[in-house]
């Protein structure tokens, strides 16, 4: 997705038309973190006008668009609770129901922590016969935060504005966490050029549980599919059970 920095309303207008194009038979849709204002960092009050509650607008329109195509949408979106500022991740469903968690891993070497509160908590959601889990672009470096502990998920989403600048390390992260995990990735940046004149390319990607690739881009919209196989995926994790002998450990919520 092509976005336009702190522009709201042409970010929607982005995502109306592009979704018109897809395929009808699409489950769900996965857009780039921050997806309707890019990657905010700097003073905490210059942001605050770009944030929205749950019951927001930007909740409302995409539960629209969900329940209009009847396909699922992923993201993340500032969120303000409470007088905190969140990275806030989210899984629409057609039917209106909503499932939130906020970024963990707030990316220091940009100051995302002076602005925002981390979350204690990875989004985690049944949809359509698939468990899914959702992280946010810093959170991918981070094992231990996406370890997929005795099969919690099936997929892993993780939705980024990760600028060219350090883009290999992103495309080498993805299939790390889908072989680690057994599980299939979808990882999702965005195009553009943010505020700070870096520029983002589109790196997006969906990996299988051994880390081959396959996503295809298809003629209409700038969007890469996949079709999953739940049969194939439970064949191979019956077949080599390396999730049996993971290491168990807790994490602190601090």
């Amino acid at each position: 997705m092509q976005i336009e920095w702190g522009d709201k309303e042409k970010n929607f207008e982005t995502l109306e038309r592009e979704m018109q194009k897809l395929h009808p038979l699409t489950d769900l849709v996965v857009l780039p973190e921050m997806f309707s204002t890019g990657f905010q960092t700097g003073d905490k009050e210059s942001i605050r006008p770009l944030a929205e509650r749950n019951t927001g607008n930007t909740i409302d329109r995409l539960k629209n668009l969900a329940s209009r195509y009847n396909m699922g949408i992923a993201g993340t979106f500032i969120a303000d609770s409470g007088g905190s500022l969140y990275n806030r991740a989210f899984l629409i469903e057609p039917g209106g129901d909503e499932t939130f968690a906020d970024k963990r891993h707030l990316f220091t070497f940009a100051g995302e922590q002076k602005s925002f509160s981390h979350g204690y908590h990875r989004l985690a959601v049944r949809f359509r016969g698939w468990n899914i889990a959702m992280v946010v672009c810093y959170d991918i470096r981070f094992p231990v935060w996406c370890r997929n502990v005795d099969l919690e998920y099936d997929v892993l989403l993780a939705v980024a504005n990760w600028p060219v600048a350090r883009i290999d390390a992103w495309n080498k992260l993805l299939p790390a966490r889908a072989i680690e995990n057994l599980a299939y990735v979808c990882g999702v940046d965005c195009k553009g050029t943010d505020d700070h004149g870096f520029e983002y390319d589109g790196s997006s990607h969906i990996y299988d549980f051994k880390g081959k690739e396959i996503g295809t881009a298809l003629p209409g919209p700038d969007a890469v599919y996949a079709t999953l196989s739940k049969d194939k995926l439970d064949r191979f994790r019956a077949k080599f059970g390396a999730w049996q002998d993971a290491d168990k450990f807790k994490l602190l919520d601090e």
